[in-house]
Formats: C-alpha cells, structure tokens, sequence
C-alpha cells in the first residue's frame, strides 16, 4: 500500500478557516495506477460526466472497482426534477452521488439578463439540488448505513470574482447548500463536501486562454483523485467541508 498525505486550508474573507488533513491509502491496480479498494462494486452517479472534468472522475472511480451510472444529456435531463427522480429511484443502490454537471459564464451586471442568471441558477444549483436530494432518499432507502455526496463548487465563489456574477452567485449558493446538507444527513452517515476548483487544465480552458501558464492550473486527474477518496468509505468523518484544488 501507499500512503499520502493532503491538507487542504480555506482562507474565507471573514477569517474562518476551514481545514482537515486526511490520508490516502491507495492499493496499485493492473495497469499500475491507484486504486482505492473500498469503492469495489459500490454504486456511483456521476453527472457532467462527458465534460472537462468528469471523464477523470468516471475512469479515476471505475479503476477504483466503482459501478459507475453516467447519464448523459439526452439520457437524464438534470433540471426536470421527475426526471431525476425516475432515475435515481431506478437504481439498484446508491453508495455516492457526484455532482459535476454545470456551466460558466461571464458578464458584468448590466449585461446580465434575467434568463442568462437563471440559466446559471438552474444548471449549477437546480441541478445539484435534485440530484443530491434523491441521492439522499435512494441511499437511505438502500439501508447501507450511509453514503457520500460531492459537489463541485468554484474557488470564484468564495473569492468574489469579479465580471461573473450570475456563476458566482449560483455556485456560492451551491456552496451553502453543500454544508446545510452536511449538518441534516450527517446523523444517517452521509457525508457530504464540495471541491471547489479554479482553473482546471482542459483543452477548452488553454483554447480559450492560450498565453496563460498551464504549468499553475489543477489536473483534472488531480482532483479526480480528491473526489475519489472523498466519496470512499475510507473518508470516515470528512463532512461540510470546501476543498480547494
């Protein structure tokens, strides 16, 4: 086994300081990656899994022995909240439900109608609510004893960027939610986090800013990693907390 060692610190404006140090324990698959052995044959949603982000996050969690349930957009729309209820109630059991679906966009205030802040609300925290809130009853009802639930926040919401305010605002709402989610299922072994990255190295974000230095940006496969211990069982306690990557 390996053995590493992460801390991971949030300076908030108000001087909160949220922290936690946790350890992973890693085995070695076949094809001489990390593995981590307690997801073996638990069930997993991840949602956005076609994005940036969530291709890392499906192999990372699929390596790992997961049973990983990716709907894609024609499959599960997130924002019809029937819909995710369906699918979710249709699984044969549910450990975590990861939520990586979302959008970006940027305006200044004035150029900001009400539909494009609507458009952020609903695919970055309508999303997320549904799909978090039927992860909870799904993993409830499994009668596993618990589970886990990410989200995927946005460094920006904490550090009030400026010329985003409709993501902002719905990924800062996201962020809320993820730790009033925290304190209600704690007691039913649900553990629940958000990762709240910055810029993430993908092909759209160098197209899209070419002259920066990609050398200061997160893999995703880095915070796939994160993601992944964070829904193991080997998170024991882990809960309500925004880990910055």
């Amino acid at each position: 086994m390996l053995y590493g060692r992460r801390n991971y610190f949030l300076m908030r404006r108000e001087s909160i300081v949220i922290g936690f140090t946790v350890y992973l324990a890693f085995g070695i698959s076949n094809q001489g990656g990390s593995m981590i052995q307690s997801l073996q044959n638990r069930h997993i949603v991840i949602t956005g899994a076609g994005g940036g982000l969530g291709p890392s996050v499906l192999e990372t969690l699929r390596a790992s022995g997961a049973v990983c349930h990716a709907p894609s957009r024609n499959e599960l729309d997130l924002s019809d909240e029937a819909s995710v209820a369906r699918y979710y109630a249709a699984l044969p059991s549910l450990w975590a439900s990861i939520h990586v679906a979302g959008g970006f966009s940027m305006a200044s205030v004035e150029e900001t109608s009400l539909q494009a802040f609507t458009a952020q609300w609903t695919i970055n925290t309508v999303t997320a609510f549904l799909a978090s809130r039927e992860a909870v009853r799904r993993i409830k009802a499994g009668g596993s004893g618990g589970g886990r639930i990410i989200n995927i926040g946005a460094k920006a919401a904490v550090d009030a960027a400026a010329g985003m305010l409709a993501y902002v605002t719905a990924k800062g709402a996201l962020i809320a939610m993820t730790r009033a989610l925290a304190a209600e299922v704690r007691a039913a072994g649900i553990l629940v986090n958000a990762i709240l990255p910055e810029i993430i190295d993908t092909p759209v974000n160098r197209q899209a800013m070419p002259k920066a230095d990609f050398s200061l940006w997160t893999k995703p496969s880095a915070i796939a990693a994160t993601i992944a211990w964070l829904a193991s069982p080997d998170n024991e306690s882990v809960t309500g907390a925004l880990v910055p990557v």
